[in-house]
């Protein structure tokens, strides 16, 4: 084999380059390469290799050989090797809110992050653990469709998604890419954030508030009103005082008829007057006042009452040129969306409760809403979420993006963001949480004058500080604690027979 390739080499050569004799003189490389240049080049190559190792007998010259032509290839991860070892959780609190870290481990020493939704149950994350150990993190969209029966909408789907964060941090650092990459590509550099605006006791701290978010680069803004600043006002609610007005969240007081927190709209019968829309209109348009018309600006928590108070508010609120309604009845209402859609200029919008992409398709295919919302830790992760996201973008309807969590999920939204064209904003709940950044080393500073800088590093971009995180370890809780636990699967999962 040696002397026919010997004899190839040896062939008349172009006028441009002298014949190889049984010596070769150095290669030159030609000005213009041809394909026959690339065919000795290759050739020779081999043939070092080949006369390299020519004394070495058995299976391990092929090895050797192997490992010679390799030997600049990076060896950190053999992803097709990858295999998942162990799940662990590490429960924050106040980043806002609670927010558990997933930590998952690989036979190779890859440590893959994700995070359970704000307000849930690292259990969520826990209990599907049987089902992933052993198997091969990079198949991610598999080991997804192995776990998503096991999530739901709301607060429930936050162990899936959480864990199909971890999986393309995974996947990414075992590729040596960034998410982003793996999603397709990227549509920008900078991911834009709005910012929730705390209101203060007077307009006066309010301003305060509203130029500081300015004076931070924040280009968009949200604000909170509802029906919740008339309670307890004269002449501005019907039917309020049977219920908790003033709380409609988990700490509504129970009453006779119920708790206002829990029970849906449309079931309140809650009236707001002409008097309690004027203030309403009064409130807002002194916010306006302060923003200014050149920030777009978002509301939200507006209370529950029916569709027709949805449409009276709405309509009262366009002068002031509103980014977007939000949530003005519950998303899986959809001919209440497309009521309210259709009577009102200002957009609606919703989903951050939605858990895959079916229910956004259904929002979508009767144009319900103006624009969609998932929150990534709920709506199936990051690749469902593109793909929610794509499907909305061919029906011409924009995507905003909704989370509160640490900056673990805030890379998992931004590397989505950044790969989905139709995307317009992600919200950003910690910003006044002290060391919030600190949480993760990689990317500094995470928040850029209102906007993330997409990472190029592998996976997610960023790796949790431990030391910084641990001042965020939830009360009575223990850092990343043994979960043999749940090693054992003790169920049949078949969705079919």
């Amino acid at each position: 084999m040696k002397k026919s390739l010997l004899d190839f080499l040896r062939q008349p050569a172009p006028p441009d380059r002298p014949a190889l004799t049984t010596s070769p003189p150095p290669l030159i490389v030609p000005k213009t390469p041809s394909r026959r240049d690339f065919m000795q080049k290759s050739v020779l190559g081999g043939l070092s290799v080949g006369l390299a190792f020519d004394n070495v007998k058995g299976p391990h010259r092929v090895d050797q050989e192997l490992e010679f032509t390799t030997q600049r290839v990076s060896r950190d991860s053999k992803p097709s090797d990858l295999k998942i070892t162990d799940l662990r959780i590490a429960h924050l609190d106040k980043v806002p809110f609670g927010s558990p870290i997933i930590k998952i481990e690989t036979n190779q020493g890859l440590v893959g992050w994700g995070e359970v939704r704000d307000g849930a149950s690292p259990n969520y994350a826990l209990m599907l653990k049987s089902r992933l150990l052993g198997k091969n993190p990079c198949n991610v969209e598999q080991l997804f469709k192995l776990i998503k029966p096991f999530g739901g909408h709301g607060r429930a789907a936050g162990g899936v998604c959480g864990v199909e964060m971890a999986l393309w941090d995974l996947a990414g650092k075992a590729f040596n890419v960034p998410v982003y990459q793996m999603l397709g590509g990227k549509y920008r550099d900078q991911v834009r954030l709005y910012a929730d605006t705390p209101e203060g006791k007077t307009y006066d701290d309010f301003a305060v508030n509203m130029k500081k978010r300015k004076g931070q680069g924040y280009t968009f803004l949200k604000m909170d009103f509802g029906i919740g600043m008339l309670a307890g006002q004269k002449d501005m609610l019907v039917g309020a005082d049977v219920w908790d007005v003033a709380n409609q969240y988990g700490n509504s007081k129970q009453s006779k008829v119920g708790n206002y927190g829990m029970t849906k709209h449309p079931f309140t019968r809650i009236q707001v007057t002409k008097k309690g829309i004027d203030k309403l209109v009064e409130h807002v348009g002194k916010v306006r006042e302060i923003v200014g018309y050149d920030t777009p600006l978002a509301a939200d928590h507006f209370g529950h009452f029916d569709v027709n108070t949805a449409i009276q508010i709405g309509k009262a609120m366009e002068p002031f040129r509103l980014a977007w309604l939000e949530d003005l009845v519950p998303w899986f209402y959809t001919d209440q969306w497309k009521q309210i859609s259709d009577a009102i200029d200002t957009p609606t919008l919703t989903g951050e409760d939605i858990f895959l992409k079916e229910e956004f398709i259904k929002l979508i295919d009767k144009r319900a809403v103006d624009m969609i919302h998932p929150d990534l830790a709920s709506s199936g992760g990051i690749l469902e979420t593109k793909k929610i996201g794509d499907y909305a973008e061919d029906a011409g309807i924009p995507m905003a993006m909704h989370f509160a969590g640490s900056p673990i999920s805030m890379m998992a939204n931004v590397h989505c963001a950044a790969a989905t064209e139709n995307f317009v904003a992600l919200e950003h709940h910690g910003v006044d949480v002290e060391g919030w950044e600190d949480i993760v080393t990689g990317l500094k500073p995470i928040v850029d004058s209102g906007f993330v800088n997409v990472p190029d590093k592998p996976g997610l971009g960023v790796e949790l500080n431990e030391e910084a995180a641990k001042k965020f370890l939830k009360k009575g809780s223990t850092w990343f604690a043994p979960t043999d636990v749940w090693n054992t699967k003790d169920s049949w999962d078949r969705e079919w027979s």
